[in-house]
């Protein structure tokens, strides 16, 4: 029997964010790679004096919770306003921080959800 890519989809839909964060680590470690975003590194060129490519300036960011602060029941009604996840997926991210919250948005958008989270007592970061 195979596994479509819907099928896929549709069980991640169904797991907590620490559920999903626990398969991806066990995915890492089965295949040997890495989920992170890959880091540039300048190249040995440019130090000989030769001309750098322009650097693109960062179009995307995320929004990571890195303390529910003081009272964390509004910090869980904010995220769940934010991600769209359930009571429990909400609690246990803001009982586990550090949190993505977002990624992927505008600096606008991420500037934004800083300050909803803000406002409840989180402290957030963008990158």
């Amino acid at each position: 029997m195979s596994v479509s890519k819907a099928d896929v989809i549709e069980y991640l839909k169904g797991i907590t964010v620490l559920e999903l964060s626990e398969l991806i680590k066990e995915l890492e470690e089965t295949f040997g790679v890495s989920a992170a975003a890959p880091v540039a590194v300048a190249a040995a060129g440019a130090a000989a004096g030769e001309a750098a490519a322009p650097v693109e300036e960062q179009t995307e960011f995320a929004v990571i919770l890195t303390s529910a602060g003081a009272s964390k029941i509004p910090v869980f009604k904010e995220v769940r306003t934010i991600t769209g996840l359930g009571l429990k997926e909400a609690k246990e991210a803001v009982d586990n921080p550090p949190m993505t919250v977002k990624e992927g948005v505008s600096k606008d958008e991420a500037n934004k959800i800083k300050a909803q989270l803000e406002a409840v007592g989180a402290v957030v970061e963008i990158k």
